[in-house]
């Protein structure tokens, strides 16, 4: 019987495989990122215990994409997961859902609407003051904060939870303004076209592990992705080497344990581990 993981990564390629459709009929150049770059240099595809995928777009590319693939998705079963497109949705960055599928995270408990996902990450432009880059992050992380604050995101699930009221139409206002305001900090030095690095402002990492140079992120090469074709930048060696040291290198088995899912129901069926 095939493993938890196993399913969910059957689902992740299909979502996959829907955005980069999507990227092909938009004509934007995508690029996997973070675990799932790794996954493709060093496994060929999924790093086997890892149950995300997460890729990015340039903001330009990205903001086209919240803008017109709605629209070519409205008559499958995919959704593009967007601060504004679930009002109790509190990330900073899009997911493309599998609507056919239903999941409980670990450590993440909320309102916002569920199903097995990608994540794609917004790159942005950072100021080469290293002042003005913590003063970024600083506003950026606590608008983050007051917005899953609002919105109810805990880390552990609560009975209590589901006898509250749902949130206001001025609760999800005032929510939808802070979340305006976070996009506008995330994209304050957009227009500065000399400023020639980008950041992915949502990154778990250290700051300096996910900021690129606009170059490297614009020559991108194709490699394997299990059955499928992915985009990568061609410097991949030197980003894997800056975020993971020895990427080739295994981890400790005690290492190799999945992030996020611990319950799917797909194919009216309950999976867990």
């Amino acid at each position: 019987m095939p493993r938890l993981i196993d399913r969910i990564h059957q689902v992740e390629l299909g979502n996959l495989a829907q955005f980069i459709q999507l990227c092909h009929q938009l004509d934007l150049p995508y690029f996997l990122m973070g675990g799932s770059l790794l996954g493709a240099i060093r496994h060929q595809g999924f790093i086997p215990w890892d149950d995300d995928v997460d890729v990015g777009l340039l903001r330009t590319d990205y903001d086209r994409l919240l803008a017109q693939a709605p629209q070519l998705l409205a008559d499958t079963h995919y959704f593009l997961q967007t601060p504004t497109s679930d009002e109790n949705y509190g990330l900073s960055y899009a997911k493309l859902l599998d609507r056919n599928t239903y999941i409980e995270e670990k450590n993440n408990v909320n309102n916002a609407r569920k199903g097995i996902f990608i994540d794609i990450f917004p790159l942005d432009r950072i100021p080469l003051d290293t002042s003005l880059q913590r003063e970024q992050m600083a506003k950026f992380q606590l608008l983050n904060t007051r917005i899953l604050f609002q919105l109810r995101y805990h880390l552990v699930d609560n009975p209590l939870r589901k006898l509250q009221s749902p949130l206001s139409p001025e609760q999800l206002a005032e929510t939808a303004a802070l979340k305006t305001e976070r996009d506008a900090v995330m994209t304050q030095y957009q227009d500065d076209t000399s400023l020639l690095q980008v950041k992915n402002l949502a990154s778990q990492y250290g700051y300096m592990k996910e900021v690129f140079p606009v170059a490297e992120l614009s020559d991108l090469t194709p490699v394997p992705f299990e059955h499928l074709t992915v985009q990568v930048p061609a410097t991949y060696a030197i980003i894997l080497t800056r975020m993971y040291g020895d990427y080739m290198a295994l981890p400790p088995e005690n290492q190799r344990t999945e992030k996020h899912l611990e319950r799917v129901i797909m194919d009216n069926q309950v999976f867990t581990d």
